[in-house]
């Protein structure tokens, strides 16, 4: 009997000390793979994230839809990609993202630092059917901007019937690019950029990240140009199966991305200075308005339809006016 018991107790120990082994897979996405800034950023990291109990395995990925299919078939513990596609799995931190609600980079080191804030833990915890997920950070990619492969179209009027490449899963951005008049072309996060290149469309909008990686110069060549106007920020989310990690992990982690946070900034911001001059062009004052007031009027709407969060669309409204007090919405009600 005592032998009997002593083996149990050993095969229960061996089973528990399994456990504490077991390494979490972390799915990635970046579109350059492990040579690419983000997947760098997760690197550092799981490095890190040592100190807090756990053992993860980095899984790189150059698609999100395949991230998505992996993590629902429990291949993933957790996955990194960008917020517009994790938005599903949170709708505060993946309304961050909004068209133009986060006009600069200042605004978003103060929106991304709030929302990784303890006071938000409730809010980055969301249950879908019946499965726990919890965001444990949020990193930076940078400002999307107007890409056109001809300077003309420099204005609102030039863009209407004009071919957009879009992310076919994000309907906010088909419901905005219809609004302007242009036509949406149904694109992934892996191929826009070659659809612009090869002339397939006229416009994209897209981060200075994406630039040399891409060579989005050869869809600009001569003729083509970088609107300077911010049509969204980009961030990727890092989303969690709680349960598969120890306990209080996500608190430590999201404090983790708030730190590096100068880090991540310094990096976007080096890379717009990057991008030549002779590309970037200016809106006119008039126009610049019309955007954020078109972009303003579309953000209502898709908050109204229950694509974005309107807690988020309130907390960044509030840092857009901190930063810029004399701007027309300031004064107006709605978000």
């Amino acid at each position: 009997m005592k032998k009997k018991t002593f083996i149990l107790s050993t095969l229960t120990l061996l089973s528990f000390s399994g456990l504490a082994q077991a390494k979490q897979n972390i799915c990635v996405f970046d579109l350059l793979g492990k040579a690419g800034e983000s997947y760098k950023l997760i690197e550092e990291w799981a490095l890190t994230s040592k100190n807090w109990g756990a053992e993860v395995n980095l899984m790189p990925y150059q698609d999100e839809a395949k991230i998505e299919k992996d993590f629902k078939a429990g291949i993933c513990d957790a996955f990194y990609m960008t917020s517009m596609r994790a938005r599903a799995y949170n709708k505060f931190a993946g309304s961050i993202d909004a068209l133009g609600s986060v006009p600069s980079n200042q605004i978003a080191q103060k929106a991304i630092a709030f929302v990784l804030d303890k006071r938000n833990k409730k809010r980055l915890t969301s249950s879908i059917a019946n499965e726990k997920y919890e965001v444990a950070g949020i990193g930076q990619i940078g400002t999307a901007y107007l890409f056109v492969r001809d300077k003309s179209i420099n204005s609102i009027e030039k863009a209407q019937g004009k071919k957009f490449a879009i992310l076919h899963y994000d309907q906010a951005q088909k419901i905005v690019v219809q609004r302007i008049g242009a036509v949406p072309v149904m694109a992934d996060i892996s191929n826009f950029v070659k659809k612009f290149n090869n002339g397939e469309v006229d416009m994209i909008a897209a981060p200075a990240y994406a630039f040399k990686p891409l060579e989005i110069y050869k869809g600009l060549g001569s003729s083509g140009a970088m609107i300077n106007f911010p049509v969204v920020n980009v961030t990727a989310d890092l989303v969690i199966r709680p349960e598969k990690f120890p306990e209080g992990f996500a608190d430590q982690s999201r404090s983790w991305f708030v730190k590096l946070l100068p880090k991540s900034f310094a990096m976007v911001k080096r890379l717009e200075a990057e991008i030549p001059a002779r590309y970037k062009v200016n809106l006119t004052k008039e126009d610049h308005d019309k955007y954020q007031k078109l972009l303003r009027d579309g953000r209502l709407d898709l908050t109204r339809q229950g694509i974005y969060e309107p807690t988020m669309m309130t907390v960044l409204k509030k840092a857009r006016c901190t930063v810029e007090r004399t701007n027309f919405e300031c004064s107006l009600s709605g978000e």
